[in-house]
């Protein structure tokens, strides 16, 4: 059991109503209860003998922060205890979306939830809305405050009446917590600029390259072509800072315990927005040390769950994301090993099922991707993914070799082909896509693009091709079919649910034309959508409502729900990627997507087996058909999804 499963079993009793609760007592519970794990992970990162009395200051700061939480969000997390493991329902839709691309500013947003509503979306990841740099600011990355609002999003108050309105209304909200760095402009390194010892300490700052020299022997670059090394020297200070992302995001120093106490203040005073769910940005770099690529050490996951087991104290209700772009290895670490198991975060993002995703759009076979996601299914029961097939950042190419090799295919030349496919290197290829931070040096890049450019829409309507426009929109229904059926929170990236089109403005602006990025953050322009969804057999409505269908469905079934309930299926065919969600008290799910544009067709004999054909039928969910077998195998058409169910 992890530490939120002994909570709700020690409060159950406690709980009769959340208003009449006596909240005080169960802070103390919880504060007992998580109190040794706390100590230890503290004393892990933080010796003892030297740390005593900064130990005592956290134990002083945890019922002063519980004691500033609003009301409303404490009555809100006990709610939630109540309801255990609430992000892991069927019910969870989520979408990621700019603000001011979406609908202008946060005013804009809350007018726009009837629309989300339509669609199924009861759960949003806002990009960063907090203060930044006027100029470069990595899209809101480089941090001013933690929670005061751009002007040009609006205000607190505009913030506290959208995250209102999205609780009535059973919505969630994910916010973004910039924990390893901010810009330098946020008043630490304002006052680390001046002269304040105290605040250059709060970051890695040299007073020669001696110690950066000795970092760069071991530490990647990130960004090798816009950023190239980790270190920044800054005038005004006279010294070097560690800067692992870009010259204005300088990395805070995480061996001083004065960061973690005030980024925990930070990072309550967020929740208090009203955030549900966390995503802590770029946390595989939280701990720096010397002589590694200091991404993912022990000290980072330890650093993770401390944070994790203070917020559980004060703020209950409130989850973390893992926001970790690594190697499947890695990726489920950030659940919590041995004691922690289930105790760092709650959520992670499941890069590798979305990049694997790709990789078989490009080479029409699913073989690796059935091996690498056998390899994420011991995941702790409390825990969950969000499954998307775009996100506002690139597509990395992360891959285990060793599966690549099992492909009998070689990691970098695979690699190469990926890119070439994806970014219009390859005359025959459908994607219009591009290269982010290729790395001349080792061959290695991203790709960026909408995910209907890099499916072959836009490439079709320019060619006018009826038959490739009605393949691209099959990939795109049959790639967001199965991010909404695998076990998980689906997130559809702003844009896609209306088949967005790479946005090419961004080489205009004098922010934006360095970063391919944005070609993939659309705007989203409402008097053209709006006229475009009215068609009802437009291009557009349809794309929309194949999805709006298909989040109805996944609601309809608990099977859906993550409990671990789900099996790989090995057909026997390399084209087609299946699945079952198991039942538990009610009927499972049987999932088909063929990744080739040929039909295909696999022996019908494992729908029996499990159940799923009675007397010749298999009942399929998304047509609402029944489906004849007129013989042992079942035929699946190009780029066609099904989902069967059990009767």
């Amino acid at each position: 059991m992890n530490q939120a499963g002994l909570h709700r079993y020690l409060s159950q009793d406690l709980i009769s109503s959340t208003d009449k609760a006596d909240k005080k007592n169960m802070f103390q519970q919880r504060f007992t209860a998580n109190l040794t794990l706390i100590q230890d992970l503290f004393f892990s990162l933080y010796p003892e003998s030297e740390y005593k009395k900064t130990f005592a200051k956290l134990m002083a700061k945890l019922p002063l922060l519980f004691d500033k939480r609003p009301e409303v969000l404490q009555n809100q997390d006990l709610e939630k205890i109540k309801d255990g493991n609430w992000y892991l329902s069927e019910q969870m839709v989520g979408m990621q979306l700019y603000v001011d691309h979406f609908n202008k500013d946060l005013k804009g947003l809350k007018d726009k939830l009837p629309y989300l509503h339509d669609l199924g979306i009861n759960f949003l990841h806002l990009m960063p809305v907090t203060t930044r740099p006027a100029k470069e600011n990595d899209g809101g990355y480089a941090v001013n405050g933690y929670t005061d609002i751009d002007p040009k999003f609006g205000t607190k108050k505009d913030l506290a009446a959208l995250s209102k309105k999205m609780r009535e209304e059973g919505m969630y909200l994910m916010l973004d917590f910039v924990v390893n760095h901010t810009s330098d402009e946020y008043p630490w390194a304002v006052k680390a600029q001046k002269g304040s010892k105290k605040y250059q300490q709060y970051y890695y700052t040299y007073p020669d390259r001696t110690l950066p020299d000795k970092f760069e022997l071991s530490l990647p670059e990130v960004f090798p072509e816009t950023s190239p090394g980790n270190f920044t020297y800054n005038k005004e200070m006279g010294k070097w800072v560690m800067t692992v992302f870009n010259n204005y995001q300088w990395d805070l120093n995480y061996t001083n315990p004065e960061v973690f106490l005030a980024m925990l203040e930070n990072l309550v005073h967020l929740t208090n927005l009203g955030v549900d769910i966390v995503r802590f940005d770029a946390l595989a770099f939280l701990w720096k040390k010397m002589g590694t690529i200091s991404q993912n050490l022990p000290e980072a996951h330890r650093l993770i769950s401390l944070f994790r087991m203070c917020l559980q104290v004060v703020a209950p209700g409130v989850i973390l994301l893992a926001e970790a772009i690594v190697p499947p290895v890695e990726i489920m670490k950030y659940f919590g090993k041995g004691m922690y198991r289930g105790n760092e975060c709650e959520v992670a993002y499941n890069a590798t099922f979305m990049a694997l995703l790709w990789n078989s759009i490009a080479t029409r076979e699913t073989v690796m991707m059935q091996k690498s996601m056998e390899a994420l299914l011991d995941k702790p029961q409390a825990c969950t993914w969000i499954n998307y097939v775009r996100c506002h950042d690139d597509i990395g190419l992360g891959f285990d070799d060793r599966f690549i090799y099992e492909m009998g295919w070689t990691p970098q030349p695979h690699r190469r082909f990926l890119l070439d496919y994806y970014c219009q290197r390859l005359d025959w290829s459908p994607s219009k896509g591009q290269i982010f931070m290729h790395n001349p040096k080792t061959g290695d890049g991203r790709i960026t693009g909408s995910a209907a450019s890099l499916l072959g829409l836009e490439k079709a309507l320019e060619d006018n091709d009826v038959e490739a426009i009605k393949i691209a929109v099959s990939k795109i229904i049959m790639l967001h079919g199965l991010i909404l059926a695998y076990g998980g929170i689906p997130m559809i990236y702003g844009g896609d649910e209306l088949g967005a089109l790479n946005d090419y403005s961004y080489l205009k602006e004098a922010g934006k034309k360095q970063d391919s990025r944005w070609v993939n953050r659309p705007k989203h322009r409402w008097t053209k959508i709006n006229k475009e969804l009215s068609a009802k057999d437009g291009l557009v409505s349809r794309i929309y409502n194949q999805l709006r269908h298909l989040i109805a469905l996944r609601k309809e079934f608990p099977c859906l729900a993550d409990h671990n309930n789900i099996d790989l299926l090995e057909l026997g065919n390399p084209h087609i990627f299946a699945f079952e969600r198991r039942g538990i008290d009610s009927c499972g799910i049987v999932v088909l997507a063929n990744f080739h544009e040929t039909k295909q067709a696999v022996d019908s004999t494992f729908l029996k087996n499990l159940g799923y054909c009675k007397k010749g039928l298999l009942q399929e969910l998304i047509t609402g058909k029944k489906i004849k077998l007129k013989s042992g195998l079942l035929e699946v058409q190009p780029y066609e999804l099904l989902w069967f169910k059990q009767f």
